[in-house]
This record gives C-alpha cells, structure tokens and sequence, in this order.
C-alpha cells in the first residue's frame, strides 16, 4: 500500500518546506489579526487628542470588520484568479511570493503608523490607511488561498494530502502561538532600546513586526523552493469555485449543516473574543504584561495534545460528549477568569481548560457526514460547499472578534499610554461583560444547540450511507445532476477495477443477511488496489471513502463500493490518488485499501460495483462470474439510454 512506500528525500525536503511555509503564514496572520489592534489602540496614535484618537480607532476597527467580511465574497474570485494562472512556476508559487512580499511591505507601513501622518493630517491618514489596508489584505488572501489550495497539487494520493494538511496546521500552531510567547519580550526590549523605557511603545511594536515579517518572506520562500506542484494533477482536476450564495443555501437546506454550524458559530464566537482581548487582561487588569507569554505556552502545549489524542477519544466517546465536554472546560476556564485570576495557578489552570477543546475537529465531521446526510435528503452533493462552511464561520467570527476588540479598548479605557493603574472598577466591569460573560453565554448556547439539534451521529451516519447505498442501487437517488431522458443508445464497456473473481451481486450478503441491491457485478479481490474501469470522471467519493462514483465519457454511472460493512470503519485503511472532479483513464490508480484490515475489523473485503441509474441500462453482456480477473480485463458492455 501506499502507507508502505519508501519516504524520498525530496518528499521530506516537501513535507519540510510546506511546514515551515505556516509557521511564517500563521504569525503573519496572528500579527495582522491580533497584534494590529492591539498596536492601533495602544501605540499608533500616541501623541494625538484622545477624542481623534479614538475615533481613528473606531475608523480603523470598522475598517478592519468590513474587509474581513467582504473577504467572505472576494476569496472565491481570487481562487479563480490563483486557478487560471499559468506561468513557468506554476500557478500557487508565484501568488505565495508576490502575495507575501506585497503584503509584508504594506504591513510595515501600517506599522510605521503610515510613518506618523496620523499626527499632521489625520484625514489624509484615514484616506491612505483605508487604501493601504485593502490593498494589503488581498495581497494576504491570494498568499493564503494559494498556499492551502496547493495541497492537492503536491501529491495525489490521500494519506499523503492528509500528512501535508496536517504537518500545515502543527506549524501554524507554533507560529500563532508563538507570537504569543515573544510579543511582549519583542516589543519591550526592542522600545528600551530605542527609548530606555520599559513599555509597549510604538517603535517595539514595528520591530516585532519586521521579526514576523522576515520569518513569513523566508517561509514563503521555503514552500516555492521546496516543493514542486504536479501539473498533471492540478490541470486535470475540475472542482467548481464555491461562492458565498451557494454556502448559505447549502445551509439552509440541510439541517445538519445548519445546526453544526451554528454551535460552531457560537463556540468560535466565544473562543476569538476572549482570545482576543487576553492581552488586555493580562495588560490592563490583572497588571502584569511580561506574563502574558504564558497564555502561548500553554496554548501550544495543549494544542499538541488534543489533536493526536481526538481520534483515540472518539473511538470510545461520541462525537456530541466530546464537543461537550470541550464546551464545559470552556465554561469553567470563564468561571476562573471572573472570580480567580488574582491567583497565578488559577489563572494558568483557566487557561489549560480553555484551551481544551474539540469544537473544531468535531464540526469538521460532523460537516463531512452531512455531504452524505444531504444527498439522502434532498439529492444535493455539494462537498466544495460544505466544507467551505467552517473556513467562512473563522472568517466571520474574526471579523466580529477585530471589531469588539476595538470598541472594548476604548469603552474600558484601555488605549493609548493608560495602564492598570488607571483602571476603573466600572471599566473592568465593561471589560468582563463582552470579555467573558458574553463568550460565557455563547458556550452554554453551543452545548444547548448541539445536543438538542445536531442528530447526525457516527452511528446514524452509517445508517444514512447505507440507505443511500440502497437508493443509489434502486436509482432513486444519483450522483450527480439527473440527466434529460435520450432516445439514443449508447455503450460503455466496463473493465474489471481489481484483480479477483467475479462473483454475482446476489451472492453479496450484507451485515442484515440481505443480499446486495441494484445491476452490476462483484469481485472477491485478490489485491490491495482499484483502478478505473473506463475513462470518465469521479463524481464523488464518500466521507467514509468505502465508496465512490465514477461516470464513463458516454454517461453511464457505475459505483465502485469497497467492501461490505466498511462504512463502520470512517476511512481507516483507504487512501484515494484522485481529487473528486478529476478526468480519470481506464487504469488509473485510484484506491489503496488494506484487506487485511477489513477482514480483522469483521467486515467482508468484496468490492461490488453497480450502476447507480439502473433504469437506463437497458442490457449488458453475460458474465463470467467464477473466473479470476486482472484489474484492466474486460467484464462487460453495457447498452444504455
């Protein structure tokens, strides 16, 4: 399998590469998302009336929420500029490196306080920043959407995918977490120099971004030296660009994308804004900023944590208990911070519990399974959609995040040279209202809304697999959009996906003793590999990836189901070498899948394959069901409408 081969030295000089390639991106982004702020309402406009300072404030912070939520609408578009460039490096590369450089120039500048003009024509700053900062954020986004958008273009098997997905988001955990770490130190030591203070000052807060700037040029340097995209994967996949308007609709007409979605709105609600204004705690209210590089240590420590130990978690504990008892540390972490943080273990163990949590990998799957949930439903696949769901609910939740950071710095006080001693009790009041009891009340919401509302679990997910199965056997459900009924008949031969022997579908008993539904033929397979059976395209491919559907050139649908009962198994032991979407030739490798595993996990290994739209079949060759097959032989020929 796939899992076996030899790791090449350049496959590590790839996977190194794209992992470096987040540390960099993820500090740019935590320094544009969160230190920006935190740097406009304490540093940028020094020296300025407080009154004009804190209306450019409010500017800036407007500014700042209605990009991020134009963001929401541009992203699509710049995915379709990225798609369509062609160039001697590729179509991502040349993005990441013009994004970057761009971006990190345009930064600077915001970070120089566009070198002081606030302070001789705040007007003209207000016209220059609004450019300046629209200006930056696309350069950001086409680096953003091309670094992550390369991943199917380094490699076209799944497993494999999957490690340089994974290896993207361990990095970008040290990299936004590690900004936590050293912003204060930067910032200090660096404004000591310039000035002999011990202080956030202005200068500091430019050399901190200089630092982040520099390690992002060289990450982005590192993924378009290190790695190398694979055009014949990216030319030949044709996935549609998801817009806005059809994610809405994708909610709103599935119930189990809805629900997810909004527990998930509501945890990630919660969880930026206090995020967000920890600085301001730590700063402002419990006095004591040099300590505030605790709250990155514990964050990373915790992050690597529960990520590796969620799957063992969930092979015992639903998914539903898990996103609860995320939820229930949360609330215990708010508790924490309202009535102890005068004491430091307090404060570290409000901490460690707010940063347990599995919201986000839970919802991720959930997600998933709602692909299957609603093509049962309401005959809609939309897997681009959905999974475009939980990125645009970040976006949104950071865009309301930026935006209540600002106004809780100027409504308690905490902008420009003020420090905890000029802190007000009604202040801290107006601090912990949208600080903590706020995000407080948004966790309970999210337990309430996910345990009463959100029903599809893993059980019932395999129920619903295993009912569209059957509609897609009867023809009553397909996979993709039904298609005009035609007087002409066409012919598609059909080639063996697998070495095995043939056996009828009659003769494949599923766990309920019935034998398996629908026209087509099985094999007993002899070999770990599935290849395509004709030239065509993958339509789609379950959550579960036991199964997925392919339409020849001439239109005939055939599904190619590994196995029986392996829905059970969620995707251990499958590895795919196509992205859904993609034009595929007779013999194409498309499937690993470990036999050995399927049969010690109590399931059959039988891979079945039949016509999802039976009732256009009208007749196909006899076959020779006994005889052993290579993957390749012919099997059949199908006469169809």
């Amino acid at each position: 399998m796939a899992q076996g081969h030899k790791i090449t030295a350049k496959q590590w000089i790839s996977r190194a590469s794209f992992c470096f390639g987040n540390v960099g991106h993820s500090a740019f982004y935590g320094v544009m998302s969160t230190y920006f702020i935190i740097f406009v309402t304490g540093g940028m406009f020094n020296g300025l009336e407080k009154s004009v300072a804190n209306k450019l404030i409010g500017l800036i912070t407007g500014l700042i929420v209605a990009v991020r939520i134009i963001e929401l609408v541009v992203d699509p578009l710049l995915g379709n500029i990225v798609d369509n460039t062609k160039t001697r490096w590729g179509k991502f590369k040349p993005w990441i490196l013009a994004g970057n450089i761009i971006s990190v120039i345009l930064l600077l500048i915001l970070f120089t306080g566009i070198f002081g003009l606030a302070k001789f024509n705040w007007v003209l700053f207000a016209i220059l920043f609004v450019i300046i900062f629209i200006s930056f954020d696309i350069f950001y986004s086409f680096s953003d959407v091309s670094y992550w958008g390369m991943v199917p273009a380094l490699s076209e098997d799944s497993a494999e995918r999957g490690i340089y997905t994974s290896l993207g988001a361990f990095a970008g955990t040290i990299g936004w977490n590690g900004l936590t770490i050293i912003v204060v130190p930067v910032v200090t030591y660096f404004t000591y120099l310039a000035t002999g203070q011990h202080k956030e000052g202005p200068i500091g807060w430019f050399a901190f971004a200089a630092i982040v700037s520099l390690v992002a040029l060289l990450s982005a340097l590192a993924v378009c030296f290190g790695t190398k995209e694979k055009h014949n994967i990216i030319r030949n996949s044709a996935q549609d660009k998801t817009t806005i308007r059809e994610v809405f609709s994708a909610i709103f007409h599935n119930d189990q994308i809805l629900w997810p979605s909004l527990a998930y709105l509501l945890y990630s609600c919660a969880y930026v804004i206090t995020n967000g204004v920890l600085f301001y705690l730590y700063k402002f209210v419990i006095g004591k900023p040099g300590e505030f590089w605790i709250v990155g240590v514990i964050a990373t420590i915790i992050g690597f944590c529960t990520s590796p130990l969620f799957p063992i978690l969930n092979k015992f504990i639903p998914r539903k208990w898990l996103f609860t008892a995320g939820q229930v540390s949360m609330i215990l972490a708010y508790v924490i911070f309202i009535f102890f943080r005068s004491n430091v273990f307090m404060m570290d163990l409000g901490l460690v519990f707010f940063n347990i949590n599995f919201a986000q990998l839970v919802t991720v799957l959930t997600l998933t399974d709602a692909i299957e949930y609603g093509q049962l439903k309401n005959g809609q696949r939309n897997e681009a959609v959905v999974l475009a769901v939980r990125p645009m609910i970040d976006k949104l939740t950071g865009a309301i995040s930026n935006g209540l950071v600002g106004y809780i710095a100027i409504a308690a006080g905490m902008t420009g040279t003020a420090t905890a001693a000029d802190m007000t009790a009604h202040d801290i009041h107006t601090f912990d209202s949208f600080a903590f009891y706020i995000p407080l009340a948004f966790a309970i919401l999210a337990i309430l809304v996910f345990l009463t509302k959100v029903t599809l679990s893993e059980k019932k997910h395999a129920l619903v697999v295993e009912e569209l199965k059957d509609k897609l056997a009867e023809g009553n459900v397909t996979g993709q959009a039904p298609r005009e009924a035609a007087d002409e008949t066409k012919e598609t031969t059909v080639y063996a996906p697998v070495d095995g022997q043939l056996v009828p579908m009659k003769d494949v008993i599923d766990q309920d003793g019935k034998a398996f539904p629908g026209k087509g033929f099985a094999i007993k397979p002899s070999s770990n590999h599935v290849y395509a059976p004709f030239d065509g395209k993958i339509i789609f491919t379950f959550g579960t990836k036991h199964a997925f559907g392919i339409v020849s050139d001439d239109g005939l649908e055939l599904l190619v189901h590994i196995g029986v009962g392996t829905v059970n198994m969620r995707g251990e032991g499958f590895v795919t070498h196509y992205n859904d979407g993609q034009r595929v030739k007779k013999g194409d490798l498309l499937f690993d899948f470990d036999r050995q595993l399927i049969t010690e996990a109590g399931y059959q290994d039988t891979v079945v394959n039949f016509f999802t739209q039976p009732q256009r079949v009208i007749e196909f060759t006899k076959i020779d069901y006994g005889n052993d097959v290579k993957h390749g032989d012919q099997v059949a020929t199908v006469k169809f409408k």
